[in-house]
C-alpha cells in the first residue's frame, strides 16, 4: 500500500526534526569527551600556576578566609587532598568536575525555553568557547564562581516562571556559593538588583516571600567574609576594594574590548554581543529580560569598572557568566535570524573551537621542559608555569648537603611553589617582596608567621635563599635584589639555574638569618652583583 504524499512528507519532516537533537547531542558529547580528556591530561602534568600553589598553601590551614579570597577554593583543595593525597590531580580534581558542569547548566537553560536541539546546541557553544572549555584545568576560584552564578541564574529564571520556593532556594544557594568563593560575587548581586528595579517582571518580585528566602540563604555565604575581616581588621576587603584598585580613569583600559575579543575569539565574541543585544530587544519576553540585564551587566559592567579599577592583573575571564548566558539563548535567537547571521555564528564558534585547541596546545607545551623551550622566543611565554620543578630539584640537592638550613624564597609565589614541590612538611619562608603586597598575600603570610618577622625568630640560623630573578620587571630588579642583603646576612652564591634562554632564572645562596633588617649598600649586595655579572655576561 502506497503512503499518501502529504503524509509521507509530514513523517519525513518529523523524522528530520527528531534527528536534529540527536545529531547535536552526538556533536556535544564528542566535543565534551575530547575536552574532558585533554583537560585531565593537562591537569595531571602542568606545573601549578603561581596563584594555584598559594591556594594550595592556604588549604593546609583551613580558615574562615584569607587575605586574598574567601575560603571555598582552599576548602575544595583541602577536601580533595584529604581523600586522594597530595598531587597535581588531587589539587585540581574538584575544579575539573565543577568546570565540566557548565555546559550542562547552559543546556538546561536553553532547553527550558527552546527544545532539545537548542539545549545541545547551547552546550556545544559553551564547550568550545576558550574561556569556558578550559575551565577547571587550574584550581582557581573562577571555576566555582562561574558555576555558582549560572546556578543562581537558573534558580532565578525558574522562580520567575513558577514562583516555587525551591527555585528561590536555588537562587540563594548559588549566591551563597559565589560569596564563599570570591568578592566578585558583588557583581551578580548588583545585576540582580538592577533587574529587580528596572524590569517589570523584576519589580513584581519584591512582595514575594521567595525573594527574601533567597536573600536569606545567600547571606550565609557572607558569614566567612564577615568573620575573617573582623578578625583581620578588614584585610580582605581592604585589598579587594582599596589596595588593588587605583580608582581613577585609566585610558589604557579602553583596550578591554580587544582583550575580550582575543580571549573569546573575535567572531564568537561578536556573536555573543549580538545575542545580548537581541535579548535586550526582546526584553518583554522570558528569559530574554533576565539574560539582557544579568548577562549585559557582566559584559558592560565589568568594562566600565575596568576603566577605573585594577588593570595590572589578567581579567579577561571576569565577564564569562555573561557570555554563558548569551550562549544559552543564542540557538533560539538564531532561528529567527537571517541566514548570514547563522553562518557568521557558525564560523565564529568553529574558530572558537580552534582557539580552544590552540590554548590547550599552549598549556600542553608549558607542561614539559622541551615544550616550554619551544615557546622561549615568543612573547606569550608561560613563565608562571615553568621553572618551578628545576628550582625545587636544586633545593632538594642543597638540603641534602645542609639539612639544617631554613628555606627562604624571595617572594610568596616562589615560596608556595617550592613548598608544593617539597611537600607540606617543609616550611618555606618568604622575604617581604613588593609582590607579596601587590597580590594581597602579605597579611596572610604575616598571619602564618612565614614573612620576615616570622623568620627573624630564627636569627643566626643558616638559610638556603632562593631568588627568582625574573619575578619582577627589569626596572624593578635593582631596588629589590640590592635590598636582600639588608634582610639576610653572610650571603654566599652557591648555584644558578638558567632556563629557556634566560626567560626563567633562579639563584641560590647560603646565608644567615638577621635578627632585624639593617641598612646596606645595594650596589655591593652579592645578590645584585651576581645578577649583574651574569646578566652582563
Amino acid at each position: 500500500m502506497r503512503m499518501p504524499p502529504c503524509l509521507a512528507d509530514s513523517m519525513s519532516e518529523r523524522s528530520s526534526v527528531a534527528a536534529r537533537p540527536h545529531a547535536w547531542r552526538g556533536t556535544f558529547l564528542a566535543v565534551f569527551a575530547v575536552t574532558c580528556v585533554v583537560r585531565l591530561v593537562i591537569a595531571c602534568t602542568l606545573s601549578p600556576f603561581g596563584d594555584e600553589a598559594f591556594y594550595w598553601q592556604e588549604s593546609l590551614a583551613p580558615a574562615w578566609g584569607y587575605s586574598d579570597l574567601p575560603p571555598l577554593t582552599a576548602w575544595l583543595i583541602a577536601a580533595s587532598e584529604a581523600c586522594f593525597g597530595h598531587g597535581l590531580l588531587a589539587m585540581r580534581l574538584p575544579f575539573l568536575l565543577i568546570g565540566a558542569l557548565l555546559p550542562w547548566q547552559t543546556a538546561a537553560i536553553a532547553r527550558r525555553y527552546g527544545d532539545d536541539a537548542a539545549g545541545w546546541q547551547a552546550a556545544t557553544l559553551v564547550a568550545v568557547l576558550p574561556l569556558a572549555g578550559s575551565l577547571g584545568v587550574l584550581a582557581l576560584p573562577d571555576v566555582p564562581l562561574a558555576f555558582a552564578i549560572v546556578l543562581a541564574t537558573q534558580g532565578l529564571l525558574a522562580a520567575l516562571d513558577g514562583n516555587r520556593l525551591r527555585d528561590w532556594a536555588w537562587l540563594g544557594v548559588g549566591l551563597a556559593i559565589a560569596w564563599a568563593t570570591h568578592y566578585r560575587a558583588a557583581m551578580p548581586m548588583l545585576a540582580g538588583l538592577v533587574y529587580l528595579v528596572a524590569m517589570p517582571r523584576g519589580r513584581a518580585q519584591w512582595r514575594r516571600p521567595g525573594l527574601w528566602l533567597a536573600m536569606g540563604i545567600a547571606s550565609f555565604g557572607l558569614v566567612p567574609i564577615v568573620l575573617y575581616n573582623l578578625a583581620s581588621r578588614g584585610a580582605g576587603v581592604a585589598f579587594q576594594l582599596v589596595e588593588r584598585n587605583p580608582w581613577r580613569f585609566q585610558a589604557d583600559a579602553l583596550v578591554q574590548p580587544l582583550e575580550q575579543a582575543i580571549a573569546c575569539t573575535p567572531l564568537a565574541w561578536a556573536t555573543m554581543l549580538w545575542a545580548l543585544w537581541r535579548a535586550w530587544r526582546r526584553r518583554h519576553e522570558s528569559p530574554f529580560d533576565v539574560v539582557a540585564v544579568v548577562g549585559g551587566m557582566f559584559v558592560v559592567g565589568y568594562f566600565l569598572l575596568g576603566l577605573f579599577a585594577d588593570d595590572v592583573r589578567f581579567r579577561a575571564h571576569w565577564p564569562l557568566p555573561g557570555y554563558v548566558l548569551a550562549c544559552a539563548v543564542l540557538p533560539v535567537l538564531l532561528r529567527d535570524a537571517g541566514r548570514s547571521w547563522r553562518r557568521f555564528a557558525t564560523a565564529g564558534f568553529v574558530l572558537a573551537g580552534i582557539g580552544l585547541a590552540a590554548g590547550f596546545a599552549w598549556l600542553g607545551l608549558a607542561a614539559s621542559t622541551s615544550g616550554a623551550t619551544s615557546l622561549a622566543t615568543v612573547k606569550a611565554f608561560p613563565s608562571n608555569f615553568t621553572g618551578w620543578r628545576e628550582a625545587a630539584t636544586t633545593v632538594r640537592e642543597r638540603l641534602a648537603v645542609r639539612p639544617d638550613a631554613i628555606v627562604v624564597a624571595d617572594n610568596f609565589m616562589l615560596a608556595a611553589e617550592l613548598r608544593f614541590a617539597l611537600g607540606s612538611a617543609q616550611t618555606v619562608y618568604t622575604l617581604d617582596s613588593p609582590l607579596n603586597m601587590k597580590h594581597g598575600r602579605a597579611p596572610q603570610l604575616a598571619t602564618w608567621g612565614f614573612d620576615e618577622h616570622g623568620l627573624s625568630v630564627h636569627a643566626g640560623r643558616p638559610v638556603l635563599l632562593v631568588v627568582d630573578e625574573t619575578s619582577l620587571r627589569e626596572r624593578e630588579r635593582q631596588a629589590w635584589l640590592g635590598s636582600i642583603c639588608s634582610r639576610v646576612t653572610t650571603i654566599v652564591p652557591v648555584s644558578r639555574v638558567d632556563l629557556f634562554g634566560g626567560r626563567r632564572r633562579f639563584a641560590f645562596y647560603d646565608a644567615t638569618v638577621r635578627a632585624r633588617p639593617l641598612p646596606n649598600d645595594p650596589e655591593a649586595c652579592p645578590v645584585w652583583t651576581a645578577y649583574r655579572a651574569h646578566y652582563d655576561g
